[in-house]
């Protein structure tokens, strides 16, 4: 299975044409899931003990398998947090995966991981960490999450009277779902600030404050959001820092969504004191057009990960070795063996330009005001709230929970888009609202006025 033969050229150009229609195809079919007892009808079994052949294989994929898939890319996704990797992006991601290139160690992928800080580099500038700042890419926001909150928590516990205790973090109720996972995967304690717009540092200094005394010798960091997943919203990361600062706390700012932002010099603003994190996480496959799965993390002294994460094996003795000196990605996450998460990132930055990484992110935010605009002109919606960055939220009049879940299933099945609820608390407890969350810069008002129509009455 190794061998060069005819079936593996022909295989490879089946492939190489499939990826280039896709590429090419800026509205690709929003597919639907099926059932996997469906799935198994149509497909059988295809792991056998002498193989279905790659033809066969590749057949089912793609006109079975795939149509059950949703591409993130299509200009009517609007659920979630989707993507749209540049095509410079994936096409350097097939390159990044037949490199057959481990990016663990500067000894076997010196040249990729001087690509991938090269872009690294460019993330530090954006936040505007002082001079030695530096980071690592990751799989996603949960393993940037995750390698910041144990490289905070050890340098907490190299106090001695912190070794035997469970830490304690807090965080806002509008935090990522991956905190509170995080916190469980450290067997941490974390307490959330009840704010429903931004956690300002009034907020923070009270919540302190109203900790007892063993909850507070167990508080070591605080995370701030840069952009909530549901709305957008953008804690006070100013006075977040001053408050750490006053209490020695590690400061934490997850813009894993959001941190694409600031490249864009509309909103820069409302990131001021993001510089000021001991740590933070930006995911380049959400707002920086990268293929998943890419994530990062940001530390403002990046010895203090090292000294929480770097592995140590006789097999693994040589990459000290002085002949074998470089950045070692491995030594600054939870991951010893990963691939070139950021060259895609960089080969499209360094295709591209910055200019034009600006202009797609604010066609996000200019999309989110746009539907604004036109949702606030119908007569039975209405806006929850203004749009914060590229998210959107507003109600149907008169529509029940119900309601909205099947106007979502009703525009997936007809191919339509997918639109999905979501909710936000009110004086009277949590109502479902719909949800928009722009990040393709292919879609087009005429997009928005098409799914806006399907809530008429």
């Amino acid at each position: 299975m190794h061998n060069i033969d005819i079936g593996v050229v022909e295989m490879t150009l089946d492939v190489m044409k499939y990826a280039i229609n896709r590429i090419t195809n800026i509205s690709p079919t929003l597919g639907k899931p099926k059932k996997e007892e469906e799935l198994y009808k149509l497909v059988g079994e295809t792991i056998t003990s002498k193989g279905i052949g790659g033809e066969r294989a590749f057949e089912l994929f793609k006109d079975i398998l795939l149509p059950a898939t949703v591409p993130i890319d299509h200009p009517r996704h609007l659920a979630f947090v989707p993507a749209a990797p540049t095509r410079a992006a994936v096409m350097f991601d097939l390159v990044t995966s037949a490199s057959s290139i481990h990016g663990a160690y500067w000894m076997e992928g010196a040249g990729g991981i001087f690509c991938e800080n090269q872009a690294m580099k460019w993330l530090v500038s954006l936040a505007g960490m002082p001079a030695g700042a530096f980071g690592v890419f990751t799989s996603g926001g949960t393993a940037a999450n995750l390698s910041a909150m144990v490289t905070a928590r050890e340098h907490w516990r190299k106090d001695a009277a912190n070794r035997n205790k469970k830490g304690l973090i807090i965080a806002s109720i509008g935090a990522h779902s991956s905190i509170k996972a995080m916190a469980q995967v450290i067997d941490a304690e974390l307490i959330l600030v009840d704010s429903q717009e931004e956690m300002t540092g009034e907020d923070l200094e009270s919540k302190i404050n109203s900790l007892d005394t063993s909850q507070r010798e167990r508080l070591f960091a605080v995370v701030a959001t840069g952009g909530t997943t549901n709305a957008g919203i953008i804690d006070d990361l100013e006075g977040i820092a001053q408050v750490c600062e006053d209490h020695g706390l590690w400061y934490h700012v997850d813009a894993a969504y959001g941190g694409g932002a600031l490249v864009a010099d509309s909103v820069r603003h409302h990131f001021n004191g993001i510089e000021k994190a001991d740590s933070i996480t930006i995911d380049p496959h959400k707002w920086l057009f990268s293929p998943y799965d890419c994530g990062a993390i940001l530390y403002k002294d990046p010895e203090l990960a090292k000294e929480a994460h770097s592995q140590e094996g006789s097999y693994l003795d040589i990459i000290s070795d002085e002949g074998a000196q470089g950045f070692n990605p491995a030594d600054y996450q939870i991951q010893l063996t990963r691939r070139l998460r950021g060259l895609p990132l960089w080969f499209s930055l360094a295709t591209n330009g910055i200019d034009k990484y600006k202009w797609a992110v604010e066609k996000g935010i200019s999309l989110a005001k746009l539907s604004a605009e036109l949702i606030e002109k119908r007569p039975e919606l209405e806006l929850v709230r203004p749009p914060s960055l590229s998210c959107v939220l507003f109600r149907r009049k008169g529509w029940s929970p119900e309601s909205y879940t099947n106007w979502t299933y009703n525009n997936h099945k007809e191919g339509l888009a997918l639109v999905t609820p979501t909710k936000w608390r009110t004086s009277e407890g949590y109502e479902t609202v719909i949800r928009f969350c722009f990040i393709n810069p292919d879609t087009g008002q005429e997009d928005i006025e098409m799914i806006l129509d399907t809530l008429k009455e």
